[in-house]
C-alpha cells in the first residue's frame, strides 16, 4: 500500500512538473529567484526565438493583445517568461516591455535556482 502511494505521488509531482512548458524542452539561465506559486501564463520564448503562449505558437502582438484583454477584464495571472537560454535577449526584453505598457504588472523571467 505505502509503495502504491509513493507511485501514485511520484506521478502527480511528474505532471505538475511538465504543466509548466506543456512537453516543450527548454535550456533556462541558471540564476537566483522566487519560485511563483498557483495559476499563471507561460509565455515560451523557443532557441529560434519563436513565442509560445502557454504552449500554443503565437506572435508577439497576438500575445500582447492578449494579455491586455485578460488584464481589462481584470484577470490579472502572473506572466512568466521562459526563454531558452539560446534565444535572443532581445526578444524577451523587447517583449517585457510591450506587456508592461500594456499595463501587465506581474511578469517576471524563469530561471532555474543556482
Amino acid at each position: 500500500m505505502d509503495v502504491m502511494f509513493l507511485v501514485l505521488v511520484f506521478f502527480i509531482y511528474c505532471i505538475f512538473d511538465m504543466a509548466v512548458h506543456k512537453g516543450m524542452k527548454v535550456d533556462l539561465p541558471n540564476a537566483a529567484g522566487v519560485e511563483e506559486k498557483g495559476e499563471r501564463i507561460v509565455i515560451t520564448i523557443l532557441p529560434d526565438n519563436t513565442l509560445e503562449f502557454n504552449g500554443e505558437p503565437m506572435s508577439e502582438e497576438a500575445i500582447v493583445e492578449r494579455l491586455a484583454e485578460l488584464h481589462r477584464v481584470k484577470m490579472n495571472f502572473p506572466v512568466l517568461i521562459s526563454g531558452d537560454r539560446n534565444s535572443r535577449l532581445g526578444t524577451g526584453i523587447e517583449l517585457l516591455s510591450k506587456l508592461k505598457a500594456a499595463g501587465v504588472e506581474k511578469a517576471s523571467f524563469q530561471v532555474t535556482g543556482s
